[in-house]
């Protein structure tokens, strides 16, 4: 399927991950955008990746997505692609 948006933001796709770490069950924290700073979270996808440091990634589709271990504590960023 071609979607212009992201499927795991929009809660299409909840496919589990395992802790590389622990083998644990890892749960989506969200865009990792969203943790740069208090107001990131309510800016334009399409904005916040020019700050993302990644050339051209406003042109990729692609969201990257922080996964978070719930028996370990790992953090681990996913690009999820749509």
């Amino acid at each position: 399927m071609d979607w212009d948006w992201c499927p795991r933001c929009n809660g299409v796709n909840d496919d589990s991950l395992l802790c590389p770490a622990c083998g644990g069950q890892m749960r989506d924290q969200g865009r990792i955008y969203d943790f740069y700073d208090d107001y990131s979270a309510y800016m334009d996808i399409d904005l916040i990746k020019l700050a993302d440091g990644v050339p051209n990634s406003s042109k990729r589709n692609e969201c990257v997505h922080l996964f978070k271990c719930g028996s370990c504590g790992v953090d681990m960023p996913k690009k999820i692609t749509y």
